[in-house]
């Protein structure tokens, strides 16, 4: 077929190459398929408890009704006393709900990682390290019911009623703040469970020290922080930053100073909060991948 062609014919153009994918394209694709598979395992373990309506509406009812409990806890708390750290009832409440919304919606996406113990000492974690969707997405979707949106939906709801009830200034920044810093403190939550989760790599029977960071860090964030101890303001602030998921929001919303004397500025903070601990919580979670040692079981 060469001897055919003229001595002097152009060579025909190579088709260019295609761009080799660099490791943001990398990233960007493993994320792609992480959620890919939480949504499909999620809605198997929906699909399956949907087989008992009943019980499943009784289950959420029932979570539901313990969240209107603690809601309505919190308004005797502030009709009794009137005032706390100059919060009225419906500010108190718009705290409430600030921290009810971010940790049931945590609950909802994350509550699973607490039961890592569980897994271990079975030895059914070994099996999700096997399998060819990514060990975290696994854990996070085991058992997952959608019973767990009877907390989080009452407190939206309440959240929404509170941010009309109260004198909240409704200028361009807080509308477009608002959504950021709803979805960092939940992110900021998502964080702290799987942290408190990861401490079950070092040790086994660490849940229930687990669980006092998680469900007693949303029984603290459900009131302003200025009730308590100064140190207990500032671990709350710069150790666990549980104050970036209600309290600081709050005090933005409302524009008042922070009666505990620290800086204006950590309320504008919850989103690079929220990617730091979500980094750090990564890098647990890899560090106990490292440390895992099969049980053998």
């Amino acid at each position: 077929m060469a001897d055919l062609l003229p001595a002097n014919a152009p060579e025909a153009p190579r088709p260019p190459r295609p761009p080799r994918p660099g490791p943001r394209d990398g990233f960007l694709r493993e994320v792609r398929r992480a959620l890919r598979a939480y949504v499909l395992l999620a809605w198997t373990w929906c699909r399956a408890v949907a087989q008992y309506p009943m019980a499943l509406s009784l289950l959420t009812f029932g979570v539901a009704l313990s969240s209107l409990a603690e809601m309505g806890a919190v308004a005797v708390v502030f009709g009794h006393a009137g005032t706390l750290a100059g919060f009225s009832v419906y500010e108190g409440l718009l705290v409430y709900a600030l921290a009810a919304t971010a940790f049931g919606t945590a609950d909802f996406l994350m509550g699973s990682v607490e039961r890592l113990g569980e897994h271990i000492r079975s030895g059914s974690f070994d099996t999700m390290l096997v399998r060819p969707v990514p060990p975290l997405v696994q854990l996070a979707t085991d058992q997952f019911s959608p019973r767990r949106l009877g907390k989080a939906v009452p407190a939206l709801i309440v959240l929404v009623f509170v941010l009309v009830v109260c004198d909240v200034d409704w200028t361009a920044g807080r509308v477009l703040m608002l959504p950021v810093l709803v979805v960092s403190g939940v992110v900021i939550c998502c964080s702290v469970w799987l942290l408190g989760g990861c401490l079950q790599f070092f040790v086994l029977d660490a849940r229930q020290a687990a669980n006092s960071l998680t469900y007693g860090g949303q029984a603290l964030t459900e009131y302003p922080v200025a009730i308590y101890g100064r140190s207990l303001v500032r671990a709350v602030t710069f150790v666990v930053p549980l104050a970036f998921v209600s309290w600081q929001p709050a005090l933005y919303l409302l524009d008042r100073p922070d009666p505990t004397g620290l800086p204006g500025v950590l309320r504008f903070l919850g989103p690079l909060v929220a990617v730091v601990l979500a980094l750090a919580a990564a890098l647990v979670w890899r560090l106990g991948l490292r440390h895992y040692r099969s049980t053998g079981s």
